[in-house]
């Protein structure tokens, strides 16, 4: 495939593409990476899509200044768990994956971005739209050791309702409007307050801002740093919208950490 279809040549000249064996998803996976330089960005795919999703609807595109100025670098890896939890029968299962997923991200792709940036103490900025906001959230929130900016647009965040009307305990860990409220006082919930959770929603088709808001009071119950920002109904569930908010976030998170 022509690898500059979606991307300028610049571009498409500081991409590679890492693949291993994962222990904890016990599958092959990839890591994406666009640049060489600059703070690095975890950027998640929609339910269905692969590491190389945004690239193919322009989100890369639409960040190659940033990449470019050398103030970017951005990874992206599959949607493993947001397939599962729309496609798989067994409730245990989509859990169970879920479970791994985040381990994985924490144990595998944390340490691949790290070792890429020559640096081990590195932290990383962290977005998604719609289910890869679920996963920017909670990849925030269960390791504020490893993450420092979340950037959630549009995003799907109660997924309870993809337990068919079962619960399983290993669940209530999985999701943060659950377990935040709940974080006891302690090293964890400290550096928690010392981050910073973006949640964008637009107010158009197949857009739900309750979700958003549901987000933020779990954060502010325990005075963890957020802010939703509500576009007007002009901005519906869809790419045309994360392409409009996306770099808008990423210059203000920038400018935050710089």
């Amino acid at each position: 495939m022509n690898q500059t279809r979606y991307l300028d040549a610049a571009t498409a000249s500081l991409k590679e593409i890492h693949w291993w064996h994962s222990d904890e998803l016990q599958m092959d996976t990839q890591i994406v990476r666009w640049g060489n330089y600059g703070a690095p960005l975890l950027l998640f795919p929609t339910a269905g899509g692969d590491a190389e999703e945004v690239e193919r609807f322009y989100l890369i595109q639409k960040l190659a200044p940033f990449i470019h100025e050398g103030r970017l670098k951005v990874y992206s890896v599959d949607s493993i768990n947001g397939k599962t939890w729309i496609t798989d029968p067994s409730v245990a299962h989509r859990v169970w994956i879920q479970q791994q997923y985040d381990k994985y991200i924490a144990n595998e792709v944390v340490p691949v971005i790290r070792r890429d940036c020559r640096n081990d103490q590195i932290e990383v900025m962290t977005a998604g739209a719609s289910i890869g906001a679920f996963n920017a959230l909670i990849s925030i929130c269960r390791h504020p050791d490893l993450f420092n900016r979340a950037i959630c647009l549009s995003g799907t965040y109660d997924i309870q309702k993809w337990l068919d009307g079962e619960w399983y305990d290993e669940f209530y860990h999985q999701s943060p409007i659950q377990f935040v409220p709940s974080l006891p006082e302690g090293e964890h919930l400290n550096r928690l307050r010392q981050r910073f959770v973006l949640l964008a929603t637009g107010q158009g088709d197949h857009e739900c801002p309750d979700e958003s808001w549901k987000v933020a009071g779990a954060l502010g119950q325990k005075s963890i740093p957020n802010r939703v920002d509500l576009w007007d109904a002009n901005w519906p569930h869809d790419w045309e919208t994360w392409r409009e908010m996306l770099p808008k976030y990423v210059q203000e998170m920038l400018v935050s950490l710089e």
